[in-house]
């Protein structure tokens, strides 16, 4: 499988502090990396960086992400524009809040479409549905001529994972995708990042606190704590066979059933 996503021991600051520090890892078509760690370790500050999210206070101050060979550090604005959502798209951890909450779904998705693609409504509006339909939505036109609050949390999050592949994007980026959500919803939307990965080849990484959750979608696992890479392997190594000694702590707070 080709290489889609490489970050080359990246450093990331803010306001000069670096708050990442020597990061590593590879990501190849189709595969899923799942990152975990504490709060403040980093683990959404790297995915913002591959889409220059950063803010300006934010920057890579040491080596570089590449995706497919091209560097994402060096891209004009004007590339970026283009580049997110075709080539790379994301997941936040509230999708709600990324819809205008006073327009219809169908409508917000048409104009972010159209920024890449000269289409039609008509057209837009059979690409959107057959889409939504692949990925499990039973009434598809109900949910483009539905406003946001119209739609229940765990809705709104399944929506904004199928937003995010209007475009077929090679590359995804899920940021605590499922937290927000309770147990059985958080399950539906496991299953369509899974499908979305099934149906078209897409690459994934997620950060997520839910072990559960890694477990049940990752190829590889990238354990943070302080910024730094503490174990980086493969999920059933890292889950059941850990090395490192805060990888070990990480694991054994995992509730556990007892019967």
């Amino acid at each position: 499988m080709e290489e889609i996503l490489r970050y080359d021991h990246v450093d990331i600051s803010y306001n000069g502090k670096v708050v990442v520090k020597d990061i590593s890892f590879t990501l190849r078509e189709g595969e899923i990396l799942g990152i975990v760690g504490e709060s403040g370790s980093g683990k959404s500050t790297l995915l913002k960086a591959a889409m220059g999210l950063l803010g300006q206070n934010g920057m890579v101050t040491r080596g570089d992400i590449f995706f497919r060979g091209k560097s994402m550090v060096d891209i004009s604005l004007n590339e970026r524009r283009l580049f997110n959502g075709e080539q790379i798209a994301m997941v936040f951890q509230y999708a709600g809040s990324s819809f205008c909450p006073i327009r219809k779904i169908g409508d917000q998705l048409f104009e972010s479409y159209r920024e890449h693609r000269a289409v039609s409504l008509r057209d837009f509006e059979a690409e959107a549905q057959a889409l939504l339909i692949k990925l499990g939505f039973e009434n598809s036109r109900r949910i483009l001529d539905s406003y946001p609050f119209e739609l229940s949390g765990g809705m709104q999050q399944r929506v904004g994972i199928a937003a995010a592949m209007l475009l077929r994007p090679p590359l995804l980026l899920a940021d605590e995708p499922t937290s927000a959500l309770d147990v059985s919803v958080q399950k539906q939307a496991v299953e369509e990042m899974l499908l979305v990965r099934k149906q078209f080849g897409t690459a994934i990484v997620i950060v997520t606190h839910n072990i559960g959750v890694v477990g049940a979608m990752a190829d590889h696992v990238l354990v943070m704590q302080g910024g730094k890479c503490a174990e980086y392997g493969q999920t059933r190594q890292i889950l059941y066979d850990p090395h490192d000694a805060y990888t070990r702590k990480l694991m054994d707070a995992v509730p556990r059933l007892k019967r």
